[in-house]
């Protein structure tokens, strides 16, 4: 009998998983295998860590609730602690394995592992299979390298004549493994090197990693609240459970699968509503690919700090700066309620993002590339390609950027936190704070202090910039770095 060893990446799922399929298929005897790499816990290159305490625990449960549902269909999940390139070559020499079976990755850290891994295995063959996009790439009406600078050219070709292929089966039974073979175990908190994450009830849903989590999050989402009829209308909310669907920490590590969104979408369009919010949450999936695919297109520009368009500006690096922007104390509410939300949580809204990206990038002129590491470092759904992707963009030096755009701080606030709700719940030094006052406390006056028990410079920080102002210095620097890099 073939054996086979399937290599779980960021696809922790047993649903519409190609390579499983593939495998029970030719019936082959089956050894799966995760590895907790030693590298992803190192340290960014600003010197943050590479997996923080939040992205790790969503990581255990994941792989955790993997292996209890192998174990459930009378088989288990190998788990080791090591390199993939050493792990694997070591199990093919001592299991007698005849193929690796495995998930596709883009981005060269990812890639780096695939050349090694398949250098050491010399003639027993590497498969990799994409299973992260809606849309399969050699599917698409371009090749990789000739997809669209322009997410909207992207969005309508495909859409006009779109293949989405079906969902590949959920196996029932699988074959067990070797007697012989020690399944391992989940590393430890201390192996880590990280505490498990104190748990913050102001947070907008108790993520939980895994396969069983995400369907039910989709289920109740879908079915039972009933609200993806209103996604669209919702979804640039801050505060609450359902204001979107939050199934990105799922996707990211791959325990969900886009396709099973897509036909559960349909599922649903045809059985209660078809309406804007239906295609929206489609449309949010096409723009997960297209970061993918633009990732794999622009190779390592996509890290550099002229980013995918190749502008080069003079980010600074300014680390008291960059400190009080990461600890939500910039002086703008919503800045900082975004940052200590993220900091105590490990997730923020994608409203949230955008903001708090635009005041770091256009207001404080500092590196992007050290918000994207903070990034990484914190959040639980971080996805390398959306996340530099929506990085690049941000900072105006990515595809579909469009000049100097920014987030008016002030009137996103008052559209989409008019009565003050959502930094009251993370600045609890503004909570006396009324409507009219919560987003500008720099205009309280001594007896408005006095009166609502806010200093500023001592309960609360004054602004660290005057908004407009930096606003009109970043933008004639970015002017003048477009004008240089056309030249």
């Amino acid at each position: 009998m073939t054996r086979i060893l399937l290599w779980y990446r960021r696809d922790l799922r047993l649903h519409d998983h190609e390579p499983l399929a593939t495998a029970i298929a030719q019936s082959a005897d089956l050894i799966p295998l995760y590895c907790f790499d030693p590298r992803a816990f190192g340290q960014t290159a600003f010197g943050f860590p590479k997996t923080g305490a939040f992205r790790a625990q969503f990581l255990l449960e994941s792989v955790a609730e993997l292996r209890a549902q192998w174990q459930a269909r009378g088989s288990n999940l190998l788990v080791r602690w090591g390199k993939p390139e050493v792990i694997i070559l070591e199990l093919v020499e001592t299991q007698s394995i005849d193929a690796v079976y495995g998930a596709a990755e883009v981005t060269s850290e990812e890639t780096r592992v695939e050349r090694k891994l398949t250098k050491a295995l010399g003639t027993v063959p590497l498969r990799l299979f994409e299973l992260t996009t809606l849309i399969h790439p050699t599917d698409l009406p371009w090749a990789i390298a000739e997809i669209p600078g322009l997410f909207t050219r992207f969005r309508k070709t495909v859409e006009q004549n779109w293949q989405i292929r079906p969902l590949q089966p959920t196996p029932q039974i699988l074959p067990s493994l070797p007697p012989d073979l020690d399944p391992g175990q989940l590393p430890t908190w201390e192996r880590l090197n990280l505490t498990p994450p104190p748990r913050d009830d102001r947070g907008v849903l108790p993520f939980h990693g895994g396969e069983a989590a995400s369907l039910d999050r989709l289920h109740q989402y879908f079915w039972e609240r009933d609200r993806l009829r209103s996604y669209k209308e919702t979804r640039n909310g801050m505060l609450g459970v359902d204001y979107s669907a939050k199934f990105s920490p799922w996707l990211a590590l791959g325990c969900l699968s886009p396709r099973y969104i897509y036909t559960q979408v349909r599922t649903y369009e045809a059985e209660r509503v078809a309406n804007d919010s239906t295609y929206w949450l489609i449309f949010e999936l096409l723009w997960r690919d297209y970061f993918r695919f633009i990732a794999q297109q622009g190779g390592d520009r996509l890290f550099k700090p002229e980013g995918l368009q190749g502008i080069k500006l003079p980010w600074q690096q300014a680390q008291p700066q960059f400190e009080r922007w990461c600890q939500g104390q910039t002086g703008y509410p919503l800045v900082d309620a975004n940052m200590r939300e993220l900091e105590a949580t490990g997730f923020i809204s994608n409203r949230g993002r955008q903001n708090v990206a635009s005041f770091l990038t256009k207001n404080l002129g500092i590196d992007w590339r050290m918000g994207a590491e903070w990034f990484e470092y914190l959040l639980i759904d971080y996805d390398v390609c959306s996340n530099y992707g929506n990085w690049n963009y941000t900072a105006g030096v990515g595809n579909d950027a469009r000049g100097f755009r920014y987030f008016n701080i002030l009137k996103q606030s008052q559209i989409y936190d008019l009565q003050g709700d959502y930094v009251r719940h993370w600045l609890p030094e503004l909570a006396a704070l009324p409507p009219h006052l919560v987003h500008q406390p720099w205009r309280l006056n001594r007896e408005e202090q006095t009166r609502y028990q806010v200093r500023l410079g001592v309960d609360y920080p004054q602004p660290m910039v005057d908004f407009f102002k930096s606003v009109k210095h970043y933008e004639a620097i970015y002017n003048k770095a477009v004008e240089a890099s056309s030249k």
